[in-house]
C-alpha cells in the first residue's frame, strides 16, 4: 500500500521527489480512468476555517447514521472511482482498520437527509468524500474538507492528502478549489483510491 507520509508534522521530502524534468503541470490535462492523482493540502499552524453556513455537520460516526452513509457511499461510486463492500463487511472494517477514528468521519445533513460524507484516516489522509447529487455544487463538499482541514491542522498534521482518479474533473475543481495542489500521478491500482 502506498506510504501516505509520516503522522506528524510535514511530509518527507523523499515521498514526493521529482526531477526538474518531470515536474508535474500546474494543471494537469490528461483525462484518463486508468490512472489517479495524489493531492496534498498543506495546512498552516491551527488553521481553521469559517464552517458558520454549513452548522448542519455532524462530528464522529454514529451508528445510527451507518446505513445512510454507507448508501450514499454506494450511490456516489456506483458509476466508478472506487467501489463499496456490502454493508455487514464496511461495517465490520472499521472495528478491523487501525486507520479509523470514528471521531474522523464527518457528514452534513439537510434537516434528516445526508447531503455529504468524509470519511479521514488518522494518517491526515481523505479516504472517502461524497456528496448527493442533489446537494452538489451547494458547497457541501468544500465545508467538509474544510472541517477535515481543522481537524487536523489542530491535531498537528502539517499537510492532507487524498486520491482522485484523474478523470474526475469535478472533484478535481473542488479540490482545487480547496487550495489543495497535485503531488504524484499514478496508474490506476486498488490502493490507489483506499
Amino acid at each position: 500500500m502506498f506510504d501516505h507520509g509520516s503522522t506528524r508534522g510535514s511530509r518527507p521530502s523523499a515521498l514526493i521527489w521529482q526531477s526538474l524534468r518531470t515536474r508535474l503541470p500546474a494543471q494537469p490535462i490528461d483525462q484518463s480512468d486508468r490512472h489517479c492523482w495524489l493531492m496534498r493540502r498543506d495546512l498552516g499552524p491551527q488553521e481553521r476555517v469559517d464552517n458558520r453556513a454549513h452548522t448542519a455537520i455532524r462530528e464522529g460516526f454514529s451508528i445510527r447514521d451507518a446505513v445512510q452513509i454507507h448508501q450514499l457511499l454506494t450511490l456516489g461510486y456506483q458509476n466508478g472511482g472506487g467501489s463499496v463492500p456490502a454493508y455487514s463487511d464496511w461495517l465490520r472494517a472499521f472495528e478491523n482498520d487501525p486507520e479509523f477514528d470514528p471521531a474522523l468521519c464527518y457528514s452534513l445533513w439537510n434537516g434528516p437527509q445526508l447531503a455529504g460524507v468524509i470519511q479521514c484516516c488518522t494518517s491526515a489522509f481523505i479516504k472517502d468524500l461524497v456528496v448527493h447529487p442533489r446537494a452538489r455544487r451547494q458547497g457541501v463538499g468544500l465545508a467538509l474538507l474544510n472541517q477535515a482541514f481543522t481537524t487536523f491542522s489542530l491535531r498537528g498534521e502539517g499537510a492532507v492528502d487524498l486520491n482522485v482518479i484523474e478523470n474526475n474533473l469535478a472533484a478535481r475543481r473542488l479540490y482545487e478549489k480547496a487550495g489543495m495542489r497535485y503531488v504524484q500521478r499514478r496508474e490506476m491500482t486498488s490502493p490507489c483510491l483506499a
